[in-house]
């Protein structure tokens, strides 16, 4: 299937089905001398595991990680890292009479129109757990950009109608759906349950930062860093709609109050260029201008509702479709270390682009 490689200097490739054997990433590009052990991927990807909450799906599965070649005495060598985890709790059998059934909302009639023929068991390819190798791939990006100085950090700002009103980045570890405000949890959360309760799922948007990206990132016109950000994102299944800084309430602004002031600012390390509001969202014309990245990403409800629906099948007949199996009633939670790493894999791979040189290099030139 053509489609499943993203990026051009730090290139990351996912395989794996629903349903299948094993799930995973091979990430090309990846700069020798990078720290990194199964232990680094790991905790990115228990943030993403189903099975660990109460407004989870209950498929349990461990997501346990294993390291299979591009790391050598805990360092990456330069060369392809390949990083696989292997299906362990399916229940196939759920989905044996979605076999030639249409599911409201998901991509079976897309896949059969293309193909004429689906992995139904899942999903396949369009399952949320193709999600594993993003997140293997965004841990070793994270990583590097650590050693930038550049953090990303993702979190729930949203869960149907409940937003978080303050954004205290440590109360994410404190609560279910990974909020940055352990009040509005506690509401999204009984939200959640009163949708699962009633078979019905929900939205949401997640929010991302990045900070410590050194201004100049980014490439003119097609290879603008928000348009491939945009993309990154967007390629997520559940996704439906990106904005950067103000994002949509640009179009209600005058000039005067979207335009972001410039000032000097000036400290022990010399002159800096800085900005007095940030309405775009670190990034003008395409290319970073120092200040912190702010993106918000949509999702869609769970496709995947235990509601009756009507539907079709592939022999054009309409019939009528109650979803079972373990289903998550709002996937914004698990999505979170998705864009999390979707953003990281983009911004470092722009790094990359912008330096073409080998890591201690890229250090040389950042702290300079």
């Amino acid at each position: 299937m053509a489609g499943s490689g993203f990026g051009k200097s730090f290139r990351v490739t996912t395989f794996g089905e629903s349903h299948g054997a094993a799930l995973g990433a091979v990430v090309d590009g990846v700069p020798a001398g990078i720290s990194l052990s199964e232990e680094d991927i790991q905790k990115f990807l228990d943030r993403r595991r189903p099975g660990t909450s109460s407004v989870t799906t209950s498929r349990n599965e461990s997501d346990k990680c294993r390291i299979y070649s591009g790391v050598f005495g805990g360092l990456t060598t330069g060369t392809p890292v390949m990083v696989m985890v292997e299906n362990t709790s399916q229940r196939s059998q759920d989905y044996d009479e979605l076999a030639i059934i249409y599911r409201p909302g998901h991509a079976d009639f897309g896949y059969d129109s293309k193909y004429g023929f689906r992995d139904y068991r899942g999903g396949g390819r369009s399952s949320g757990r193709e999600t594993i190798g993003r997140v293997i791939a965004g841990a070793i990006a994270s990583k590097a950009l650590d050693m930038l100085g550049i953090k990303v950090e993702a979190f729930t700002q949203s869960i149907g109608n409940v937003y978080a009103r303050e954004l205290n980045l440590e109360e994410c570890s404190q609560n279910d759906i990974y909020m940055p405000d352990n009040e509005a949890a506690l509401k999204a959360v009984e939200l959640i349950k009163k949708a699962k309760s009633d078979k019905d799922s929900l939205g949401g948007i997640i929010g991302c930062i990045a900070t410590g990206v050194m201004p100049g990132l980014g490439e003119p016109v097609f290879d603008k860093l928000d348009a491939r950000l945009s993309a990154a994102i967007m390629s997520i299944g559940a996704i439906k709609g990106v904005e950067f800084g103000a994002g949509f309430h640009v179009s209600t602004m005058t000039g005067s109050q979207n335009n972001d002031p410039f000032y000097i600012d000036e400290d022990d390390e010399g002159i800096h260029i800085r900005k007095k509001t940030n309405m775009s969202g670190g990034i003008l014309g395409g290319i970073s201008d120092g200040s912190p990245i702010i993106i918000n990403a949509a999702i869609k409800p769970t496709p995947s509702i235990a509601m009756e629906q009507d539907t079709v099948n592939a022999v054009n007949e309409e019939v009528k479709l109650e979803i079972k199996g373990r289903h998550d009633p709002v996937v914004v939670p698990r999505a979170v270390v998705v864009v999390e790493s979707m953003v990281a894999i983009t911004i470092f791979d722009m790094v990359l682009e912008n330096m073409k040189c080998r890591m201690d290099n890229v250090l040389k030139v950042y702290k300079k």
